[in-house]
């Protein structure tokens, strides 16, 4: 057994915390009406808009992810209102199930667990919503449990094309800070995010961007309540107002280290290139091993085209229960914790015995990814799992 030493999360949320920020949050608590937090909060938004590449405004949230796609649910809807929902994944029907939650009628698109969004589908089904009665089109940019990447600007030329007047709201969750996203310049109208992913801060902040569309769009919304009003948290006066009371000090000390690093000392662009190198390097590793040997194993990638993947998490088929096995060795000889195939198995298993998902998103760099395509080899070495060879060659070479 070699697992002892610091233990490696390759999930896909939580991800590794730099100890920057995990040091940034150290602290004492700080004064909440005035003094070092009021000063640092202008450029913290400032900031935030140049990670989504907006112009627009941000609200921030004590929430998770889940708690970002309340906000915007209770923002923009009323009983009785309509949304198109377009589903690549789990998360992509989380958000149809929560809006159905509050009263809303969502028709769903679901383009299977293994490609992205048709716009011409999407285009077809505003088309023939003769009324105009969907609101709003809700999609994810990246599915956590596929790792389908879909297309944001293709999905707002399809609405345009049909001269449909919804809004255009986009779960990037999984994929800001890893893959590229250009809010303003795709025409998207909203997008929801959290911190615990590409953002390299502990969980507990959920964000909203959002333009003057969406707001005009929500502006007689009868779900918004106090504490998820949006325009509270952009326009109020009062900083105890834009966050529905007292601030998440700590959490926000902590993003201001983030921050720092992503968008003022590696640049976004040049941590978009990196998490595309990483995805890169895994992907080759995968094919290496699921051929020759490597097919009675049913090693796969679960997104056959790479223009399709994520950047940010990679998710891989093997014959049930493989993959289980290999998570279970690496986690108690190797250190390493891989994701779970969350909602990919036909069945309703929560582990998906035939999947698992590797991340490679936030604070990650070549030796992180190279030890955790290292653990997964001897993890098949170990149980005599048939797979291909030379994939740690293959992946090397991607980052040399």
């Amino acid at each position: 057994m070699t697992a002892t030493g610091r233990h490696y999360h390759a999930i896909p949320g939580p991800s590794v915390v730099p100890d920057r920020v995990l040091n940034a949050m150290h602290r004492a608590s700080p004064d909440i009406y005035g003094g070092e937090l009021h000063e640092m909060m202008p450029g913290l938004y400032e900031d935030l808009k140049r990670l989504a590449r907006t112009r627009h405004h941000v609200a921030v949230y004590i929430a998770n992810g889940h708690g970002a796609w309340e906000a915007v649910n209770t923002n923009l809807f009323s009983p009785g209102d309509h949304a198109l929902a377009l589903v690549t994944g789990r998360f992509g029907e989380g958000w149809a199930q929560a809006a159905e939650a509050l009263g809303v009628d969502v028709q769903r698109l679901d383009f299977g667990r293994r490609g992205p969004v048709d716009p011409d589908a999407v285009a077809k089904a505003l088309a023939d919503d003769r009324g105009g009665r969907i609101k709003v089109v809700l999609m994810s940019h990246v599915d956590t449990t596929t790792s389908v990447r879909n297309d944001p600007a293709a999905v707002r030329a399809a609405i345009d094309r049909v001269g449909h007047p919804a809004v255009l709201a986009v779960d990037c969750i999984a994929s800001l800070g890893c893959d590229v996203f250009e809010m303003d310049a795709w025409g998207v109208d909203i997008m929801v995010c959290a911190s615990q992913k590409g953002m390299m801060t502990p969980p507990g902040l959920g964000f909203v961007w959002l333009n003057d569309r969406a707001l005009q769009a929500g502006a007689d919304a009868r779900w918004r309540t106090p504490y998820w009003d949006w325009r509270l948290r952009t326009e109020g006066k009062q900083f105890y107002h834009r966050f529905g009371g007292t601030a998440p000090t700590h959490h926000l000390f902590g993003l201001r280290a983030a921050l720092d690093m992503l968008i003022h000392e590696e640049g976004i662009e040049a941590a978009w290139r990196r998490h595309e190198r990483l995805a890169r390097a895994v992907w080759a590793a995968f094919e290496a091993w699921g051929e020759g040997d490597g097919r009675a194993s049913g090693i796969g990638l679960n997104v056959a085209d790479p223009a399709c993947r994520s950047h940010a998490v990679t998710t891989v088929r093997f014959a049930a229960p493989l993959a289980t096995d290999i998570r279970r060795w690496t986690q108690a000889q190797a250190g390493v914790t891989l994701g779970i195939g969350l909602g990919m198995a036909p069945d309703g298993d929560p582990a998906g015995d035939g999947f698992m998902r590797v991340a490679h998103m936030g604070h990650v760099n070549t030796h992180m990814t190279l030890g955790v395509l290292g653990a997964i080899e001897a993890a098949m070495a170990a149980l005599a799992i048939p797979h291909g060879t030379g994939a740690l060659s293959r992946a090397a070479a991607v980052l040399a």
